[in-house]
């Protein structure tokens, strides 16, 4: 067994096709296609499912290529601990990010990397919670931001913020950041919000059954672009964080006001597997997101509570 042909499983798994991890790696298909065929020969077992779109991993295959990262993230921090502390790093990292997050982080995490690691790969995947929570477990991300996960013996997580939520209104709504709105305020109200299987239309729920109110749902969306397009054309009331909106109210085509009795809230941790170590890359970005987090909240970009301990 090599390492060429765990790092050609990692780039098949992930892609589905021979033919794309052929033009990322820059190798022959017909090479790739032998290392596979030569550790499924190994192995004793096939590792991927071939069908008409490509290839899919097989049930045996999903387990080594669990083993296959963690082997190819060692040989990284083995090669990492031949080099000064301060010296650029190599290698990937991928981080996991809730839609909300990374259009608030994704430029300015790039930006960090870019500047500190030029030659690592940077790779962000944008999901909800749920889907993160299982890339996690299978090792296809090495840490992520997670709204409000419930606790697994699998993951250890630090606390990184209370993010409040904000009633969200189109420009002649007339919401302001300094007038509060009793969440009792929204029965009767028609509103714009993620379907039940969304953590925001929970804690939302929640709120609304404490303030002793129903809320007139018209519209679900779990897309919050798809949200905030209908609030702008005038066809409901949202729910939602602050921050990704922040540049929409500052040019005056949305407008906000926090909510009160209760007053909504989400808490986002950062979250690693249990089961193997953090790479030096993957320190360093969580590192890099608690620097820009704390910044958007100093900023008052960001509305919440700061949790992670300072810098």
């Amino acid at each position: 067994m090599e390492l060429s042909q765990l790092r050609t499983l990692i780039h098949v798994a992930e892609l589905g096709s021979l033919s794309k991890a052929a033009d990322r790696l820059h190798i022959a298909q017909p090479a790739l296609s032998r290392q596979v065929r030569m550790l499924e020969e190994e192995l004793g077992f096939a590792l991927f499912l071939r069908h008409g779109r490509g290839m899919v991993l097989s049930e045996q295959g999903q387990d080594v290529l669990k083993h296959a990262v963690r082997v190819m993230a060692e040989i990284d921090e083995i090669r990492a601990t031949a080099k000064p502390a301060d010296a650029p790093l190599t290698g990937e990292v991928a981080i996991g990010l809730p839609p909300t997050v990374a259009d608030i982080i994704s430029v300015p995490l790039a930006a960090t990397f870019g500047k500190a690691h030029p030659q690592a790969k940077l790779r962000l995947v944008s999901a909800y919670t749920g889907y993160l929570l299982d890339w996690l477990h299978r090792g296809e991300v090495n840490l992520a931001v997670l709204y409000d996960p419930r606790t697994a013996r699998s993951l250890r997580s630090r606390p990184l913020l209370l993010e409040n939520l904000f009633l969200i209104g189109p420009q002649d709504a007339g919401f302001s950041p300094v007038r509060a709105a009793p969440f009792a305020s929204l029965a009767g109200r028609l509103l714009l919000l993620p379907s039940v299987k969304h953590g925001l239309r929970i804690i939302v729920e929640r709120c609304a059954a404490e303030a002793g109110i129903a809320l007139d749902v018209g519209i679900e969306a779990d897309s919050y672009a798809a949200l905030k397009d209908l609030v702008r054309h005038g066809h409901g009331w949202t729910i939602l964080p602050l921050a990704p909106i922040h540049a929409d109210i500052g040019e005056g085509d949305l407008t906000a006001a926090p909510l009160i009795d209760p007053v909504p809230m989400r808490r986002l941790v950062l979250a690693y597997p249990s089961d193997r170590p953090a790479s030096r890359l993957a320190r360093f970005a969580d590192q890099a997101i608690q620097d820009i987090v704390r910044d958007r909240v100093e900023r008052g970009v960001w509305a919440g509570q700061l949790l992670g301990p300072a810098s």
